[in-house]
């Protein structure tokens, strides 16, 4: 019963210190402009793959998924397997749109298809609200496990993680934030091969008595779980999975984090490239995390003296913490660090180039490129700083499964953003009217059900669903009635 030794916290330190110098490393070319905000063209497509998949896998997944698989079922594994309605419909209906028209940012978009500088800004306000909530949990939920098992309170967690995203953020632009997030992915999946491998040795009877334990005795899917409800707005598996497919695909196409990767190059064969691979990589790792949480609850069904904490998203680091050899826990736990580190520096330079060119070009005419880049860093300093204030505020509340909690809130925030999107590529005659009455539309009814104002039952699960259709519905509805002239060909 050791926890959190002073080997596993030096290892953590080096760990931080060397990311740090290699985001350094890629920074210390003069970036400026566009080159701070989509790169100089030489970083490789491999890395930008690795760079969405560390982006869009935080530790709300990593701490999260085990976390669910081992105290219920893997009934929210089917919302990974909304991959395979993401990544189609992105490659099929957005990637060649974006490439084509060579955006800057997501909402760079808005501004061309709909020739609306209002939708282009309100897109990048919306994105900017929902990225400090995410950083801010992001923050929040790897440190708090970490004051725990090492007695060091939670704010010297969170603070030390946001000095150190900050600073390769505003010195190195995107392509430092790529390369550091390419190594941490490469991190994290080490860590999580190696701690199911490890887990497997410990549990009496190994992997067969695990996945024994998940087919022959109700851990995948229990009695109680829908597969599918005639009323689709309720909690089923199939909502589950439609749910999760349409989140990632409203991040894919409408979230500046996601999207700036898309615009590092606009050769179509590499942007193909980079969502394939991304799929692939989160569609095996979700599952190994899932497998990871079926093995603790045999592993401490088995030996339940050594369970630590009842908290389900802190069982998976409490196993590491506590029955891992020292020094390998600090690497497992630096692992966890490294799934925040790279979300939370992805989401620092997002948010500064959608400030910078979306909002800050629309008050201030002909910014040049030095003067852009200065605003960005600036912005990267300012935001980096409040979301470490939220975090520490978040630091004090209880949340069961973040996992869940997150996905309701991007169905709320991102999947009325992404409705705007949609009706833009599958409807020609789209008009900026019609965008702007079914985004407002759409966030009411989204709104009333999350507080439910109304009396209906609805999982969050189909918030991106009803946020994306009511957009588009109401937007042709208009449209139809606008003396707008607005034909757009996306082909």
């Amino acid at each position: 019963m050791k926890g959190f030794s002073s080997i596993d916290f030096i290892v953590l330190i080096v760990y931080l210190i060397g990311v740090l110098l290699i985001g350094l490393y890629f920074s210390k070319k003069d970036m400026e402009g566009k080159e701070y905000f989509k790169g100089d063209g030489t970083i490789p497509w491999w890395v930008t793959s690795v760079s969405i998949f560390a982006t869009l896998l935080s530790p709300i997944s990593f701490l999260s998924l085990a976390g669910n698989s081992y105290s219920g079922t893997w009934a929210l594994w089917f919302a990974q397997l909304g991959i395979f309605i993401a990544i189609p419909l992105t490659i099929r209906f957005f990637l060649p749109v974006f490439s084509k028209l060579k955006i800057d940012t997501a909402y760079h978009y808005l501004e061309i298809r709909y020739k609306s500088k209002g939708l282009r800004v309100i897109g990048a306000i919306i994105f900017i609200i929902y990225q400090i909530g995410r950083m801010s949990i992001i923050m929040y939920l790897p440190s708090i496990v970490l004051a725990r098992l090492s007695n060091i309170h939670v704010n010297i967690f969170i603070i030390l993680m946001g000095i150190i995203a900050i600073i390769y953020s505003y010195t190195g632009g995107i392509k430092s934030v790529l390369w550091t997030d390419f190594i941490q992915g490469v991190v994290l999946i080490v860590g999580v091969v190696g701690t199911l491998v490890f887990i497997g040795l410990k549990v009496n009877g190994g992997f067969p008595e695990i996945f024994n334990t998940l087919f022959e005795q109700g851990k995948f899917l229990s009695s109680n779980e829908v597969i599918f409800d005639p009323n689709i707005l309720k909690t089923s598996i199939f909502m589950i999975l439609v749910g999760g497919g349409l989140n990632t695909f409203s991040s894919y196409i409408s979230s500046q984090d996601v999207v700036q990767r898309f615009t590092t190059t606009t050769d179509i064969k590499q942007l193909n490239r980079m969502t394939y691979t991304n799929g692939i990589l989160s569609i095996v790792v979700a599952t190994l995390f899932y497998l990871i949480g079926t093995a603790l609850f045999v592993f401490y069904r088995q030996n339940p003296e050594l369970l630590m904490t009842a908290q389900q998203d802190q069982i998976y680091a409490s196993f590491i913490a506590y029955q891992l050899p020292a020094g390998v826990t600090g690497i497992l736990l630096a692992a966890i660090y490294a799934a925040s580190q790279s979300t939370l520096s992805t989401g620092l330079n997002s948010v500064a180039t959608s400030w910078t060119l979306d909002i800050q070009n629309f008050i201030t005419k002909d910014l040049s490129f030095k003067k852009q880049t200065k605003i960005a860093q600036l912005i990267s300093l300012l935001v980096g700083i409040i979301s470490i204030v939220v975090s520490i505020i978040l630091a004090s509340s209880e949340i069961k499964s973040a996992y869940e909690w997150f996905n309701g809130f991007i169905g709320a925030v991102l999947g009325v953003l992404a409705g705007i999107f949609v009706l833009g590529v599958v409807y020609k005659k789209a008009t900026k009217l019609g965008a702007y009455v079914g985004f407002i539309v759409a966030t009411i009814v989204v709104l009333a059900l999350k507080y439910k104002l109304l009396n209906v039952d609805v999982s969050i699960w189909a918030y991106s669903l009803i946020t994306i259709v009511v957009t588009v519905v109401v937007g042709i509805i208009v449209s139809l009635f606008s003396k707008e002239k607005n034909e757009y060909n996306t082909n």
